[in-house]
């Protein structure tokens, strides 16, 4: 079976990355990730507000981000 055939992940399921962690990948600092989180309309990747100060990012809305800001010229 082809890897688009899985059903996604639950939330329970997919890894979570920390603001520290995410911020490390995407090359922004944190306090960049709590000003996204914060704003109206909230930016950045999708997150879950585990608390008033704790927020985590699941893995597939990390991937959804950056799947969508990925530019692929024309050969």
């Amino acid at each position: 079976m082809a890897e688009s055939d899985h059903e996604p992940l639950s939330l329970l399921e997919q890894r979570m990355y920390t603001t520290g962690q995410v911020s490390r990948i995407l090359g922004v600092d944190a306090s960049t990730l709590r000003r996204w989180r914060r704003g109206t309309p909230v930016e950045g990747p999708g997150f879950v507000r585990i608390s008033e100060r704790v927020a985590k990012y699941p893995e597939s809305d990390l991937e959804a981000y950056l799947e969508a800001r990925h530019i692929k010229p024309v050969a």
